[in-house]
């Protein structure tokens, strides 16, 4: 059976971890020797915001060297990545890559001048964001079988909200349509916030949002939740199931991940895996990922780059299915 990247990163990080002491970078190294840049492509407070900052406070220790957050948001990521492209690649300036950036971004704008795949290197994935499908706790439906069944039997006559034309919460549900054989109403909204609030209102039915837009009206049972994106060998919010239980085979989850400018020497790309192996395992990291529905991630650069492809043909899939034209 192919491992899952959740059992490889697990098994990276127990190599890594049994090679050496949990702080095995004591000595400094050759690189780096001055303060480290990680560009952030999005605004902040948002969660690749977030994830950053919480991985830039860890990595400095490991590293022995400060690691400064550089917030350049515009375009849904792709200024920022530009920016990064465009740096020296000698590890001193990195960026916090996305789904959204580096996935969607190039499909859907023209402007867009990078190539996700092949101008860049791939350092490691950092955290995965499951998705939530959630609906007002007044429909009747209390899991996935039961809301596509619903929304069959309504004959298209259900509304999906989204984030936006383009959006993370749009492309996911229209991926469950066409993989569950339904059919729902879109209706875009300017900003996940407003997506959801939606939902909580009963303006519309149901959205498959990233996890931190949802999971606290969860928990104050504004909406219901039921299920998760990712695979079914994964348990992100522990009892709630895999939507993949029911529609088999489906996943559409974001990331984020540690990517350089082209040309970064393979020792500064390994220094730099090891020590976010240390900084992941950290309680602090853990505890502040699970607070904001993310699976910490790690991985080596060409399984980071095979997750990057078999996303970017995902959202591919997704964008042809909604009928959705470069702009």
């Amino acid at each position: 059976m192919k491992a899952t990247v959740f059992q490889r990163s697990r098994r990276h990080l127990l190599a890594l971890l049994g090679a050496q002491p949990l702080l095995a970078l004591a000595q400094p190294a050759a690189w780096p020797t001055r303060p480290v840049r990680l560009i952030v492509p999005n605004a902040p407070a948002s969660s690749v915001d977030t994830i950053g900052r919480i991985v830039a406070n860890q990595l400095a220790q490991p590293l022995h060297q400060p690691v400064v957050v550089d917030n350049r948001a515009g375009a849904a990521g792709a200024l920022g990545v530009e920016v990064g492209r465009m740096a020296a690649p000698d590890g001193y300036s990195l960026i916090v890559a996305s789904s959204s950036s580096m996935s969607v971004a190039p499909l859907l704008q023209k402007a867009v001048t990078y190539d996700p795949l092949n101008d860049f290197d791939f350092v490691s994935l950092m955290a995965v964001l499951p998705n939530v499908l959630v609906c007002h706790p007044a429909r009747a439906v209390r899991n996935t079988a039961e809301l596509i069944a619903w929304a069959k039997s309504r004959d298209g006559k259900t509304n999906m909200a989204s984030a936006g034309v383009g959006s993370v919460s749009h492309l996911a549900g229209i991926a469950l349509q066409s993989a569950a054989g339904f059919e729902s109403l879109h209706v875009p909204y300017k900003g996940g916030s407003q997506g959801v609030a939606s939902v909580v209102s009963g303006e519309t039915d149901w959205v498959l949002t990233p996890a931190p837009a949802a999971l606290g009206l969860v928990q104050s049972g504004r909406l219901r939740l039921l299920g998760h994106s990712m695979g079914v060998e994964a348990h992100p919010l522990g009892p709630v199931p895999s939507i993949g239980e029911t529609v088999r085979g489906f996943e559409f989850s974001s990331w984020i991940g540690l990517m350089a400018p082209k040309g970064l020497l393979p020792s500064v790309a390994d220094t730099l895996r090891q020590a976010l192996t240390v900084a992941l395992q950290q309680p602090a990291v853990r505890e502040s990922f699970e607070a904001n529905g993310a699976v910490p991630a790690t991985d080596t650069g060409q399984e980071f780059r095979v997750w990057v492809e078999r996303d970017i043909a995902l959202n591919r899939k997704a964008i042809k299915v909604a009928g959705v034209q470069p702009e």
